[in-house]
């Protein structure tokens, strides 16, 4: 941890300072409340040692002024062993434990032994709560498909070591669920999981939002933050959809993986951080660095251990095991235990495309258990485009030729698109290609 030493007596600062170093800790000091105050600003500080008496100042009403402001990082109080009272009252006024004075270091330690096994607890709960709040189902995490139980085991492999994993699949397919488990079955397990979504922020916040960004650094930064990278320290930083990552913030990401150091956006102080980077992308990495929107050197570092997650088109041996799972999930929740799927409902689950891959599968279940009326999930009770045969039926693996596939993919692509200039970048043709299919195809 760093820790932040406040006490007046310079030999104390000082044979404290020593004690921490050897317990492995970070530390840094202040005489009074001022200089902690700034200390706090300029520092990501782990815990406090704050002695009762700072000269003329009293320590306590130091911790008081920063619990009024908000900051609730632990406070471990020093205080004389006749100053009994002033332990229940540092107690009272948000301190986390205290220490007599005078102490051995073997003291200090447990203390900050217990300190460091509560924030981990703290985290882990933390954590649980947000998973619970979302609700999802019992996670698959093995497959009747060689080649997705192939990139769990690679995965699972990859994950007692600090190896980058890059985790490739379209968008819907569980990259999010897969990093989750290889941080839950990492030595990181007790420590933070950090998500960031790359695409969903501007440049400017994207930064921000990683590496965090000091007080005046650009318009509307009213005060300091510490940014994800720090949140994730000793744990694992998820960085979804990173093919969408602003050339401009690549070689600062780049500095963290090669050298675990970073700058807050208009910071100087080059700081550190040990967290293990795991990455999800739908795009082609490959083409995004031949066509220069992607760093070479970022890519090969981000790709130490590759997985695929195949569409949910392409498993299936999983799909009705999946789709029992969703059914059996969302019935619970909704008291209907023992719910199940009609003989045509299992088969229109299994003849359907599933483009949206699991995320859809999940929508599809869950909305069929809220309308159906009877014991059984029938085809009625499921979206539109199930009921839309030519269209649910033409897919790769079905008994249908390649110009009939290429024209219902076309097809779709062209209602999907804004433009026809959009749907052949999209195809991968050119416009006036795109205009003579539709011609001979009869989409015009």
């Amino acid at each position: 941890m760093t820790i932040l030493i406040v006490d007046d007596q310079p030999n104390v600062l000082r044979t404290t300072t020593y004690a921490l170093s050897a317990m492995g800790h970070q530390s840094v000091t202040a005489e009074n409340s001022r200089q902690a105050a700034r200390q706090l600003e300029a520092e990501k500080i782990d815990a406090i040692l704050l002695d009762v008496n700072l000269g003329p100042e009293n320590g306590l009403d130091f911790l008081s002024h920063i619990r009024a402001e908000g900051n609730l990082t632990p406070v471990i109080v020093f205080t004389a062993q006749t100053s009994v009272e002033s332990a229940v009252d540092a107690m009272r006024r948000g301190a986390y434990d205290y220490i007599p004075k005078p102490f051995i270091p073997e003291d200090l330690e447990q203390k900050l032994k217990k300190l460091s096994e509560h924030q981990s607890m703290q985290t882990k709960v933390t954590d649980l709560q947000a998973q619970v709040a979302k609700a999802h189902p019992t996670l698959m995490l093995e497959s009747g498909e060689p080649a997705v139980q192939r990139a769990f085991d690679m995965a699972f492999r990859a994950a007692s070591s600090d190896a980058n994993i890059l985790v490739l699949g379209p968008s819907g397919t569980g990259k999010t669920v897969l990093a989750r488990a290889v941080h839950d079955r990492s030595q990181r397990a007790d420590k933070a999981f950090i998500t960031i979504n790359c695409p969903s922020l501007s440049r400017e916040l994207l930064e921000s939002e990683l590496f965090g960004h000091v007080k005046g650094a650009f318009t509307g930064a009213l005060k300091d933050t510490w940014g994800k990278v720090a949140a994730a320290d000793e744990g694992t930083l998820f960085l979804d959809e990173i093919g969408e990552i602003p050339l401009e913030i690549q070689p600062k990401l780049l500095r963290l993986l090669q050298d675990r150091e970073y700058e807050r956006v208009g910071d100087t102080r080059t700081r550190k951080a040990n967290v293990r980077v795991i990455a999800a992308t739908n795009r082609d990495l490959a083409k995004e660095v031949a066509a220069g929107r992607f760093r070479e050197d970022l890519y090969y570092r981000l790709k130490v251990i590759a997985v695929e997650m195949p569409a949910l088109a392409d498993r299936p041996a999983d799909l009705m095991p999946l789709a029992e799972n969703y059914l059996n999930h969302f019935a619970r929740e909704q008291g209907r235990a023992g719910l199940r799927f009609s003989a045509d409902a299992r088969t229109a689950v299994i003849d359907y495309g599933w483009p949206g891959n699991l995320r859809e599968l999940r929508n599809v279940i869950e909305r069929a258990v809220i309308l159906t009326a009877g014991p059984e999930i029938e085809p009625a009770d499921f979206p539109d485009e199930f009921h839309e045969k030519e269209e649910s039926s033409l897919r790769p693996g079905h008994l249908v030729t390649i110009d009939a596939l290429e024209q219902e993919h076309i097809r779709r692509i062209i209602a999907k698109s804004p433009s026809l200039d959009q749907a052949a970048k999209t195809l991968g043709i050119d416009t006036a290609t795109l205009y003579r299919k539709r011609k001979r195809m009869g989409l015009a």
